[in-house]
């Protein structure tokens, strides 16, 4: 069993996160199009996908451990970059479709090559990754060029052989699933049988089948009948880890619906519906923005599901609808300050949220280039902070804190001082290790545990 005892936080002393790698330009005037908008490990954690604004895919490998460099501990490098989608123009309802990746999903690899699924907010398409590493020479009927040979020439025949060559990674294009989306897709999400999957847009929810791109089934629809009659859009949806049957979809108004795709072609009607009730005392003008649910997650072991609101994360219990069993504040010092960040628009901010392998620690974004992760056997947390001024190999990263007025203390930070601009939306945990990968802006973060 991983342990996750956080140092620094209640005094656990056999745990450390340390700097392992930065990735992307240094350059203060960061391109809108190298903004990173979604990262992803693969089911083995060998592979690190980013996506970024500008419509490219990025692969890491992560190397082989080397004995003539002991600290190297498996490090990430580029392993593939592609364009994953260009910009276009749907002429019918006079509106740009962005290039931007909005969500990259991984499938279980079956052979040598890999497979994922990405998606702008209109098209999503299958990509197969594969290398060689070995050419064929010695044809009969063609020369080394590869221009044919006049057959009565041949006097002989020759076994071809392979011979090894520089690796050469290709990415193609294998199925391209388009126009069943009126609205902004902003999830997809693999199935459990490996041969179908989820795309949720604001109004809809559609299945697809990996090797059936003209059609997809609409097993969700919230759409009324007068759109003036809309209270609520959909904001995230996820397939169960284990049960093929079973989805997850939250809404703008803080809800969760679970559904059985067994009981009806159409899921209009939920198997379980999770809410939290509201505190009057705590109502305010801000109170529905807040509680829109910018991220859904299941728990690898399928027990638990994990929901990220504007200030928490929360989580429920598939057994118990009422209330989540756990409840995380990510930035409380932030509810003061909401009216601010409504008039600069940081309050629609979408953060997204992870498990670690073992279920037992979860870690999600905050301002300042901060990240937040919180111990769910121990109840302790931990604030850390994505810097390049802490980026020497190994150099473990010191708990942040930060000072809601008052007399701020030497290490801490003001509240006042917070860069909004600098924000950690998505973040992702190696499956089976302490390594993860951080967004910030066009900057990839790699960090890794440091054992005692």
């Amino acid at each position: 069993m991983l342990k996750y005892t956080f140092k620094g936080v209640g005094g656990g002393n056999d745990f450390q996160w340390c700097f392992s790698q930065v990735k992307g330009a240094i350059d203060e005037d960061v391109a809108e199009a190298d903004i990173i908008s979604t990262v992803e490990f693969n089911y083995s954690g060998e592979l690190l996908a980013t996506g970024d604004k500008g419509g490219r895919v990025v692969i890491f490998q992560r190397e082989q451990e080397s004995k003539n460099r002991p600290h190297s501990r498996g490090e990430y490098n580029v392993y593939s970059t592609f364009q994953s989608h260009e910009p276009e123009f749907d002429y019918l309802k006079s509106l740009e479709i962005e290039e931007k990746i909005n969500k990259i999903r991984w499938l279980p690899q079956q052979n040598a090559a890999h497979s994922l699924l990405s998606t702008n907010d209109k098209t999503i398409k299958l990509w197969k990754i594969s290398q060689r590493d070995k050419r064929a020479e010695g044809y009969n009927l063609k020369d080394e060029d590869g221009r044919l040979r006049d057959p009565f020439r041949i006097t002989s025949l020759r076994v071809p052989v392979l011979l090894p060559m520089d690796r050469m990674v290709e990415a193609s294009p294998r199925r391209i699933f388009a126009n069943a989306h009126t609205y902004h897709i902003n999830s997809i999400s693999v199935n459990s049988d490996h041969e179908t999957y989820l795309s949720a847009d604001d109004l809809r929810v559609n299945l697809w089948h990996l090797e059936i791109t003209d059609r997809s089934f609409n097993i969700v629809d919230i759409k009324p009948a007068n759109m003036e009659e809309l209270t609520e859009v959909i904001t995230a949806a996820e397939c169960h880890p284990h049960q093929c049957n079973v989805f997850v979809y939250s809404s703008s108004k803080g809800t969760i619906r679970l559904c059985d795709m067994r009981a009806a072609a159409l899921c209009d009607r939920q198997s379980k519906f999770f809410e939290e009730p509201e505190d009057p005392s705590s109502r305010s003008f801000f109170s529905e923005i807040i509680s829109s649910i910018s991220d859904v997650k299941f728990s690898h072991s399928g027990r638990y599901m994990m929901t990220r609101d504007y200030l928490s994360v929360k989580v429920w219990d598939l057994n118990m609808e009422n209330r989540p069993v756990e409840t995380y504040q990510v930035h409380e010092y932030l509810r003061s300050k909401l009216c601010s960040l409504y008039e600069n628009d940081c309050i629609f901010d979408k953060f997204e949220c992870c498990w670690n392998g073992a279920d037992s620690a979860i870690m999600t974004g905050s301002y300042n280039n901060f990240f937040r992760m919180f111990d769910r056997n121990t109840r302790r947390d931990i604030t850390l902070e994505a810097s390049r001024e802490n980026s020497k190999p190994r150099a473990i990263l010191k708990a942040r804190k930060v000072s809601t007025g008052g007399k701020r203390k030497k290490d801490e930070i003001s509240v006042d001082s917070l860069d909004f601009n600098k924000k950690i939306l998505h973040t992702a945990w190696h499956p089976k290790e302490n390594v993860i990968a951080v967004a910030a802006t066009n900057n990839l973060y790699i960090f890794q545990d440091k054992i005692n």
